[in-house]
């Protein structure tokens, strides 16, 4: 039986029940990040080196501050605000960097060994955000819990990320055709953030319903001891 059969349906219903208040919160941290990035470029060539690692943090924080709300709204209520999910997001944020730069070279590097194993490790680790926000896995445990969550999924897992992929893909390019009157540059900034915005919250919602299956496949509740890993049973 597929485990995540219907995934993308019921994260489908979830963001349009709770859409406002996932794009919020993406919003917030886009807009916090974009503010300080600009007072940063202001002194010169550090400043901007400076703002490319808050951009690179404030991705890594949108992803947690999103799973955590994701683990908030299992029970069809939001029990935290905006700023208070960013809160309780702020604590994951190294392992998450952590982690997610460890992710990135792997995957970057078995991409450039003809494709295959980068493919394989993105299947095998697609969860591992999940793992730390909500089992509070340090970084490097958290690969090994995912690949354990995935094991005898793992082709159900590639084709639900892949048709996330494709919804992205189709997404940005319908957003392009209405920005297109614009021009480039200002084209390309909005767009990137009106899709970060957007999709950003889909995709979180998505991959958390992933691990919540695998995990309710495995029979295994998460480790910080709540079988629901939220604020309230599902």
């Amino acid at each position: 039986m597929n485990p995540l059969s219907g995934v993308l349906n019921e994260a489908w219903r979830m963001y349009k029940a709770h859409a406002l208040h996932l794009i919020v919160i993406a919003f917030v941290i886009y807009l916090a990040a974009a503010i300080l990035i600009a007072v940063l470029s202001l002194a010169g060539v550090i400043g901007v080196l400076l703002g490319l690692v808050v951009e690179f943090l404030a991705g890594f924080l949108l992803q947690a501050a999103l799973v955590k709300a994701v683990q908030d709204v299992r029970d069809g209520h939001v029990d935290l605000s905006a700023g208070a999910t960013v809160s309780a997001a702020m604590p994951y944020l190294w392992p998450v960097a952590g982690a997610g730069v460890l992710a990135g070279i792997a995957i970057a590097i078995g991409f450039a060994l003809i494709i295959v194993p980068g493919l394989f490790l993105i299947t095998i680790w697609a969860v591992f955000v999940p793992v730390i926000v909500i089992e509070r896995s340090a970084a490097l445990a958290s690969f090994g819990r995912s690949r354990a969550l995935v094991r005898g999924h793992g082709w159900h897992v590639f084709g639900t990320l892949v048709l996330v992929f494709l919804i992205e893909i189709v997404f940005e390019f319908v957003l392009q055709l209405i920005l297109s009157a614009l021009p480039i540059a200002v084209r390309d900034g909005l767009s990137s953030v009106v899709a970060g915005t957007l999709i950003a919250p889909f995709v979180a919602l998505v991959v958390t319903m992933i691990y919540y299956r695998l995990v309710g496949s495995a029979d295994q509740a998460p480790a910080a001891g709540n079988p629901a890993g939220g604020y309230g049973t599902a």
